[in-house]
């Protein structure tokens, strides 16, 4: 378990982050957006529930020049499926600025390949993404654990968006590859009114390359910003897993459904959680996320 300590931070600067994005010692990093186009030489998957707008990444990189965010990893959006074409040319078009979380069909013995192939076109991470019901138990199959492993050999982060309910699984895959990175987005969706579910990701802990970004507080939250009842998972999390292993994320433009804002989406976290120092806030801000994908100076 994680305690704090008065330790430098392993020779980072220390960050001056509750003064605000431009005077901090370090660059703010977002590590999940989304984005999408309406065009059809990328036609979104059949069936899909697509918004009219466009979330462009001209669009991004103003919210991010707004807000003082240097870099973002943007995870591709279930709009496409697992065409990820997309966001492979974003990223080509805007070398440096963006990393990207490819898709592949988790029922595709061949997964682990396309990953391959996606890793050779730049993508920088996997997000599978299986639902709580049995449509979801495709993760406790015999198709888990090549992928798992591939990621493992091609040094990527596996990202899984699933329910707090799904969080054993992942642990059982865990228990064979212990020192596989893997980002559990969005607090695992941990609902505020069963606080004790949240043991189930906190069980993930002992796995020392399991990392938890610390967003979507504002759609589990039943409060106003700045969200207090889900910043009680928040807390918990800091105390498991310690800064280190905490990123936060926007989820732009996801988080405009829920009346939130991107700049709430850190402000909550550098102004508003008034339990973090700013050594706290450096990492979840910054370093963590650098852990999991580094960017160039």
């Amino acid at each position: 378990m994680y305690k704090r300590t008065r330790r430098a931070l392993l020779g980072y600067p220390l960050a001056a982050a509750a003064m605000g994005p431009f005077m901090s010692e370090y660059r703010i990093i977002d590590p999940h957006v989304h984005v999408w186009k309406h065009d059809p030489y990328y036609p979104f998957a059949p069936g899909a529930h697509v918004p009219e707008r466009d979330a462009a990444p001209e669009t991004l990189l103003g919210l991010m020049k707004a807000n003082g965010v240097s870099k973002t990893v943007i995870i591709q959006v279930i709009h496409y499926r697992y065409d990820n074409r997309y966001l492979a040319d974003v990223l080509k078009r805007y070398p440096g600025t963006f990393q990207g979380v490819c898709r592949v069909d988790p029922l595709d013995p061949a997964a682990p390949d396309h990953l391959s192939r996606l890793t050779e076109q730049g993508f920088r991470g996997v997000r599978l993404s299986p639902a709580g019901d049995a449509s979801g138990d495709w993760i406790r199959g015999p198709l888990m654990p090549p992928l798992w492993q591939r990621c493992g050999e091609l040094k990527v982060p596996m990202t899984v968006l699933a329910p707090i309910t799904r969080m054993p699984d992942v642990g059982r895959l865990l228990e064979k590859m212990p020192e596989l990175t893997v980002v559990i987005d969005h607090m695992a969706d941990c609902p505020v009114d069963q606080p004790k579910e949240l043991e189930k990701l906190i069980a993930l802990e002992r796995y020392p390359k399991v990392f938890v970004k610390v967003s979507h507080t504002w759609s589990l939250s039943r409060q106003p910003y700045p969200w207090l009842d889900a910043q009680e998972h928040v807390k918990r999390l800091h105390q498991a897993f310690g800064p280190q292993r905490l990123m936060w994320a926007t989820d732009w433009p996801i988080i405009e459904n829920s009346h939130a804002t991107y700049r709430q989406a850190l402000t909550v976290v550098r102004d508003d959680m008034k339990f973090l120092n700013a050594d706290d806030k450096a990492w979840m801000l910054s370093k963590s996320i650098e852990r999991v994908w580094p960017f160039a100076a």
